[in-house]
């Protein structure tokens, strides 16, 4: 009797063994990488299913699943799956507005061991077929433009250099343009001159930086009037960036240039209390053979006043800048930025900062 107990007890190990049965739970995807193919970006969502097994000795939990992009919203099996029982994972992908190959991740978290398993779907997203308004989104009315907005980018002081703006004729009349408040160093024209119905042309802006008496990031407001006809939304912004040209100095030039060197490029004012004004005064000295020139002061915030003591320090001279940080409607970690254009060669574009928290009062 004791010899058939212990050949029965013996029998159920090795079966246990042989099936790779655990007392504790233990997942098993038939898959864990799916892969679209090509979906279309207008063809509604795409839906798969991670299948899996309990291979384990216990029932299987899963407790979280996460996506790793908002694009993808998971299903899970919500109950325990007990031991050889199937479960599933789904996964769910939203292709509108992201044309183009994709590789997402889904964490399932479970009472397994290990307690997490990465699956993964892929694919490729067609776009969509692009509509007149796609291609041409800013509506004015008669003109649809391309964009509202006419970057030049880097201008070297001096130059002059031409862009241009797409726009299309929506309406079933003849359309001319002209242009209002167009400060002396724009110059602006369409090509053709009228726009007959349907039909495509540019807006041709000429930036002379010569004529712009100013440095650094600047931008401008022009009106664009519809057959004479003002609309306060019909605006086009021009920016531009004017920077110093300094790469055919010789080294003579470059060895008596002006040369900027900051004391500090960073405050904190720790801690301080909503409505508190924080002062603190950068200096700075011109260690060249030349005068240094303050070309444009710009902080990043209305809330930061900046007083220097003098715009030309000879050289050798020091020379300070008070910066006052108004923390009026300001609460949490601050991060304010001062910028500052110079003549020197090396150090054209100095960014100092201001940072600190701000607590309410009584907090």
């Amino acid at each position: 009797m004791k010899k058939y107990i212990i050949i029965t007890v013996f029998f159920f190990l090795t079966a246990g063994l042989a099936t790779g049965q655990t007392k504790d739970p233990s997942i098993s995807f038939d898959k864990e990488v799916h892969d679209f193919g090509a979906i279309q970006e207008n063809g509604g969502t795409a839906t798969c299913r991670f299948e899996f097994t309990n291979t384990g000795g216990a029932p299987l939990i899963i407790s979280e699943v996460h996506a790793s992009c908002g694009c993808t919203t998971p299903d899970w099996t919500k109950e325990p799956v007990l031991p050889g029982k199937r479960g599933f994972v789904s996964a769910t992908y939203d292709p509108r507005n992201r044309p183009g190959p994709f590789d997402k991740s889904i964490t399932v978290t479970t009472n397994a061991n290990p307690p997490t398993n990465v699956l993964h779907i892929k694919g490729e997203v067609s776009p969509k077929p692009q509509t007149l308004e796609d291609v041409y989104r800013y509506d004015m009315g008669s003109i649809r433009l391309k964009s509202n907005h006419l970057g030049f980018a880097r201008i070297v002081k001096g130059s002059t250099v031409t862009q241009s703006m797409e726009i299309i004729n929506v309406s079933q009349v003849p359309v001319t343009l002209t242009f209002d408040k167009v400060p002396p160093h724009l110059s602006i024209k369409t090509n053709p001159p009228v726009f007959n119905p349907n039909q495509e042309g540019v807006i041709e802006v000429t930036y002379n930086s010569a004529l712009k008496n100013d440095w650094g990031f600047t931008s401008d407001n022009v009106d664009i009037m519809v057959n004479g006809e003002y609309t306060n939304k019909n605006r086009l912004t021009v920016s531009a960036s004017i920077e110093e040209d300094f790469a055919n100095l010789t080294p003579e030039q470059k060895a008596n240039a002006p040369n900027l060197k900051l004391n500090e490029e960073t405050f904190d004012f720790k801690e301080i209390t909503e409505g508190t004004k924080v002062e603190h005064e950068f200096t700075f000295t011109n260690i060249g053979k030349s005068d240094l020139l303050i070309r444009k002061i710009t902080p990043s915030c209305g809330c930061t006043t900046v007083n220097p003591e003098k715009d030309v320090i000879k050289p050798g001279e020091t020379t300070s800048m008070k910066v006052i940080f108004n923390s009026s409607g300001k609460v949490g970690i601050q991060n304010k930025s001062i910028t500052i254009i110079t003549n020197d060669p090396d150090k054209s574009r100095q960014v100092l900062w201001i940072k600190g928290s701000v607590v309410k009062s009584g907090a």
